[in-house]
């Protein structure tokens, strides 16, 4: 099958490509949320929001990191000189290494911690000049979550949403008659497969280091797959619906992606489209870019060109 490029992929419709890496619909009664994180209500948005302590900082030139609630499934950072630029690199249990940047010395950086419980290493190096980087400190951290969804509920530096955004708002009025997460994803998805389109130009000039603006797309009704995925999971969080942002490739194309926690089904197993009613095995955006809807889902098969790389 021939290489499309990635800014043809969504220009029809967005799809809600659900892969799971952790466990198959069979597992849903083993994955029940606890009452810690919440339950989804309808047009009822709870946004949790990461806050900075002082039990367990450190601290090396202008860094601040704050591990204080690392069981909550994050941690954050802090610079305190603006010009700054540090590289956060950070490896869990998974030995996936998950890169970072921070260069705002506004507002602290939420980083969060998606690969479970266990032992982490976050080192963290300062820009010298060009591409030239100088190391600032290692910190070692063993984690134990409150809950495995909470690193899929907070806001973090790739999923950045708070109470304030116009796509919380968004989300309360599409949710406020859907009775259960699985109709709330279902109008969830319908918006925004009807009102946002796929931004050539944007991807052919998005440069390395772009985080999504989740209202941007929202007021744009543009954006790219990254933008798409950012949306759908704030979106989602907010509802108390675990949701993780993907990131890897199909195939040979850098895509991005989101798996979804329903009540009822669990974690949705490999590379699908939700239609509101079942889960299939197709992926639309790729037949509405070439018109080839039988060599799609040969290519599809069983999700396995889907290749993760990240969770966000």
């Amino acid at each position: 099958m021939k290489r499309i490029c990635c800014r043809r992929v969504l220009c029809a419709a967005l799809a809600f490509l659900i892969c799971i890496c952790c466990c198959s619909c069979g597992q849903a009664g083993k994955d029940k949320k606890s009452n810690e994180v919440g339950a989804y209500k309808p047009g009822v948005t709870h946004v949790l929001v990461p806050v900075s302590g002082d039990q367990d900082t450190v601290t090396a030139g202008a860094l601040t990191l704050d591990f204080t609630n690392v069981s909550d499934g994050y941690f954050t950072g802090r610079l305190s000189e603006p010009g700054k630029t540090i590289n956060i690199q950070v490896t869990g249990p998974d030995q996936v290494i998950y890169k970072y940047f921070l260069d705002n010395a506004d507002a602290p950086a939420v980083f969060p911690l998606t690969a479970g419980n266990g032992s982490y290493i976050v080192l963290a190096f300062e820009n010298v000049g060009g591409d030239q980087y100088v190391s600032l400190l290692t910190h070692s951290l063993t984690l134990e979550l409150k809950s495995e969804f909470l690193p899929f509920l907070y806001p973090n530096q790739y999923v950045d949403f708070s109470e304030d955004n116009d796509a919380i708002h968004l989300a309360a009025e599409l949710s406020a008659d859907a009775k259960t997460d699985l109709e709330a994803l279902t109008a969830i998805y319908q918006y925004v497969t009807e009102n946002i389109t796929y931004d050539e130009e944007k991807a052919a000039t998005v440069e390395s280091g772009y985080l999504p603006d989740v209202d941007d797309t929202l007021r744009t009704k543009t954006g790219i797959c990254f933008d798409y995925a950012a949306l759908s999971v704030a979106m989602l969080r907010s509802l108390s619906i675990p949701a993780k942002l993907s990131i890897g490739y199909s195939g040979e194309i850098h895509h991005a992606w989101i798996d979804v926690y329903m009540e009822s089904i669990g974690w949705v197993k490999n590379a699908v489209e939700f239609n509101g009613r079942e889960w299939k095995m197709m992926d639309p955006t790729f037949a509405s870019a070439l018109g080839e809807e039988q060599n799609i889902r040969d290519y599809i098969g069983d999700g396995s060109n889907y290749i993760l790389q990240y969770v966000r």
